[in-house]
């Protein structure tokens, strides 16, 4: 009856949810393409099994968006050694999870939208593809995708799993429906001892800790030797202090621009690269309107000296960003967004700011702090002054970028550990 109801209640939402993408689209016209795959209609052109070999069975990773998708990098690299005959497909929610997965896997996998949690959408989806096994990349619990690969016997599994206190309780007001969701999945693997805990309590069953795989993701070669050259052409070869400011959401630009220009730090050059790709020329004209000299990273222009602030509107190039800064702020922290990614900064080994909502990164976070490779600040002005400490305290930042390799390094595995989980499933047929 549970069930029933929240299909009921998602055939009510999808014209809402056509409306959504048509208002989405006004800043993001990829919103308009691809609206077949949404409802479980793909090209008979496209791929499938049938078309690609029939021969070869297919492994899904759903990764609904780009932190998901990136976090399946190392999986993805392993998987391909450990089970070269299969095909791997990906699945997303939004078209910038779906563009960095043409950016980080090419054409090593195939990529389409999962549709929307309807019977019927889900049934011609499995019917389409038919994976050999789904693995969902973090938490996103779809109560008929579920049901429906467990009655085909294909097995589903939640990986790299977390689940916040905010998140538990919104799943907990509707019991009856996540307890049979979670109950049918064939393994969990939880990134940590609290998620597997609250995972358990809202009826997941076979619950295994494996870690964070994020950890694994070594920062690409190349894209540290870009951040040198960036660095040099930003910095008048490191005599001019940087700042990043990494995968800001809305609203905390305004607040670091303020704080900024409330409280001067000489010669600073403040690099912001904004979480959504939309949004790089809105904080741009925001950053010039309140007075700072703006440039862009897609300009071909040198940044010039009399710049402040330089809008890294790029995709794919957050290690270099990091690889070319003093000392950076993970966005999504200093409002209540959860936090992006500190690990990626960690292993490259910058110094942290991180802000007080950090629920998304929990352990990460207060390990990063707990070990002197993050500091945490309450709010803009308050970041803002100690990045001006740090900046001028050069033992103090080699020490804090010693600490986050450091505890990067202690934490990688979690991809073996998650494979060893996986391992007994891929052969099974669906």
């Amino acid at each position: 009856m549970a069930r029933l109801l929240y299909t009921l209640t998602i055939m009510l939402l999808l014209p809402w949810a056509l409306l959504h993408l048509l208002w989405r689209s006004h800043k993001q016209p990829e919103y308009l393409r691809h609206w077949g795959e949404r409802f479980g209609y793909y090209r008979r052109s496209g791929f499938s099994p049938t078309s690609q070999a029939k021969a070869r069975p297919t492994i899904w990773i759903h990764a609904v968006s780009v932190g998901e998708t990136r976090a399946a990098q190392p999986l993805v690299a392993e998987l391909a050694v450990r089970y070269p005959q299969h095909l791997i497909l990906f699945t997303h929610m939004t078209p910038t999870g779906r563009a960095t997965s043409e950016e980080v896997f090419g054409i090593n996998v195939s990529r389409v939208y999962l549709p929307y949690d309807t019977p019927w959408a889900v049934a011609r989806f499995l019917k389409h593809f038919r994976p050999a096994i789904g693995l969902i990349m973090e938490t996103e619990i779809w109560p008929n995708l579920v049901a429906a690969c467990r009655l085909q016997n294909i097995p589903l599994l939640l990986v790299n799993a977390r689940l916040s206190e905010r998140s538990a309780r919104r799943y907990a007001a509707l019991p009856s429906l996540t307890r049979g969701a979670l109950a049918q999945l064939a393994a969990v693997a939880a990134q940590g001892e609290e998620d597997a805990k609250r995972l358990m309590e809202l009826g997941a069953r076979d619950v295994v800790v494996t870690g964070n795989m994020k950890f694994d993701i070594t920062p690409p070669g190349e894209q540290l030797s870009l951040g040198g050259g960036l660095r040099a052409q930003w910095t008048r070869l490191g005599m001019r202090p940087v700042l990043l400011a990494a995968s800001t959401r809305a609203g905390e630009e305004a607040l670091i621009l303020a704080a900024l220009a409330a409280q001067p730090v000489r010669d600073l050059l403040l690099v912001i690269v904004p979480r959504h790709p939309q949004r790089f020329a809105e904080v741009a004209a925001l950053a010039a309107t309140q007075g700072f000299k703006v440039q862009r990273r897609s300009s071909i222009e040198p940044v010039l000296p009399e710049t402040t602030v330089l809008i890294g509107d790029s995709m794919g190039e957050m290690f270099a960003y990091y690889a070319a800064c003093d000392v950076a702020f993970i966005g999504g922290s200093l409002q209540d967004f959860g936090s992006q990614n500190l690990i990626e900064a960690c292993a490259v080994g910058v110094p942290l700011l991180i802000g007080p909502s950090t629920f998304n990164f929990t352990a990460a976070a207060r390990q990063a702090i707990a070990c002197g490779a993050a500091q945490q600040v309450a709010d803009a002005t308050e970041l803002v002054s100690a990045a001006a400490a740090l900046l001028k305290n050069i033992e103090a930042r080699t020490a804090m970028g010693a600490a986050g390799r450091a505890f990067a390094a202690r934490h990688r595995g979690a991809t073996s550990r998650t494979l060893d989980l996986v391992a007994p499933f891929v052969g099974l047929p669906p």
